[in-house]
């Protein structure tokens, strides 16, 4: 009786509230399940949903999912380097690195602000002040990429942009005080040698190299090392959205970048040189930008579905193809000493992938294989005898 009237009771005749109640104690349980008019946050909503460009990749099978975001990545990214490398080769626009870069932020604006207003949570959760930071690294990446390829060619660009380990490494024993293993320090050792190597025959070949450019990679690469560190710790933070991440801090990059060109006055010359080839400069740049905003979308749904192991193998891959597509389509000096110096940074991203994973990549050693063989010939003869 006790329990029909506790069954009767206000409390439990509330819709979404069931209570666990206990003759022996006072103390109870009240367990709150939303009712189905409820809605619920979109955060909440779409955890088991990758949504890529309006398609929901969750409801293809795991091989359908990896071609689709293989595709996406391969397909953008080939396009991405191939249009940054076709606007540099328009004959007097290498100064105007900066000026693509403000055009591109522009772009990339639009592109966050459009897909912000498709989705319904349109809150900003990051705080002001952190972006401005990340505006910064931001405009220091981006920017000092594309001045580079004024003085570099894309090939160099790429090598360099692979190496991203090095100044993390660096970073991490001076700022953290970390220890690395041999394997991390044989990784950096590689794509050291292999940078070096590249750059070196870069430096032979190539009758305008210049080593501002060399410079200017290299800080953007630092750039690139920290900028990673901080969005992923703020958007987990206060569990921002990429729409948001990508929409405040690249408008607020385009005020910086606006705000430096006009106080240097390169501004109006970069204006007055696209203003007289519209197609070969805004144009490509919407396409570039376009492609860019597009690929990371698939980079992300497939460190998401897939992990970090196999998209930076994806993204390693379709690096080596930007360059072989770079030698290809633009006509520039080339040495079997880029093969081996590739082939050097190549093998040191997988080191370093490999020390992040050796739990999950197990590679059999020399002591190992031996035996197995010793046990093979035992088997075999012991059959032979049988």
């Amino acid at each position: 009786e006790k329990q029909a009237e506790d069954s009767n009771s206000p409390e439990c005749s509330k819709p979404g509230t069931m209570d666990l109640k206990f003759t022996s104690s006072r103390k109870y349980i009240s367990i709150s399940v939303p009712s189905k008019s409820q809605a619920m946050s979109p955060h909440i909503k779409s955890v088991d949903d990758v949504v890529v460009l309006g398609m929901n990749l969750s409801k293809f099978s795991k091989p359908a999912q990896f071609f689709i975001c293989v595709s996406g990545v391969f397909m953008f990214y080939l396009i991405y380097g191939y249009l940054q490398e076709l606007i540099f080769s328009v004959e007097g626009f290498k100064p105007f690195g900066w000026y693509l870069t403000l055009v591109q932020f522009g772009f990339y604006s639009i592109f966050g602000l459009i897909e912000l207003q498709l989705i319904q949570d349109k809150r900003r959760r990051i705080p002001g002040k952190t972006y401005m930071i990340i505006a910064f690294l931001t405009v220091g990446t981006m920017g000092l990429s594309n001045t580079s390829l004024g003085y570099l060619n894309y090939p160099t660009q790429v090598i360099f942009k692979c190496c991203k380990l090095i100044p993390v490494m660096i970073g991490g024993v001076f700022i953290q005080g970390k220890r690395y293993n041999i394997v991390d320090v044989s990784a950096a050792l590689c794509m050291s040698l292999g940078l070096i190597w590249f750059t070196l025959a870069d430096s032979t070949v190539a009758p305008n190299f210049n080593l501002t450019g060399v410079v200017l990679i290299s800080l953007a690469l630092c750039a690139d090392a920290v900028i990673g560190n901080v969005q992923e710790k703020a958007m987990k933070l206060h569990n921002g959205s990429n729409s948001e991440m990508v929409l405040y801090s690249y408008s607020i990059g385009f005020v910086y970048i606006l705000f430096g060109l006009a106080c240097t006055s390169g501004l109006s010359p970069a204006v007055t040189f696209c203003s007289k080839h519209p197609v070969q400069t805004y144009g490509y740049a919407f396409l570039f930008s376009l492609t860019g905003y597009f690929g990371i979308s698939f980079v992300l749904a497939l460190i998401k579905i897939f992990g970090a192991l196999l998209a930076v193998t994806v993204t390693t891959g379709r690096k080596a193809m930007s360059i072989v597509l770079s030698f290809l389509f633009f006509a520039k000096p080339f040495t079997l000493q880029y093969v081996w110096s590739g082939l050097l940074v190549v093998l040191g991203i997988f080191l370093n992938v490999y020390s992040k994973n050796m739990d999950k990549i197990k590679l059999p050693s020399l002591l190992g294989l031996w035996k197995k063989s010793v046990e093979e010939r035992k088997s075999r003869t012991l059959s032979q005898t049988v």
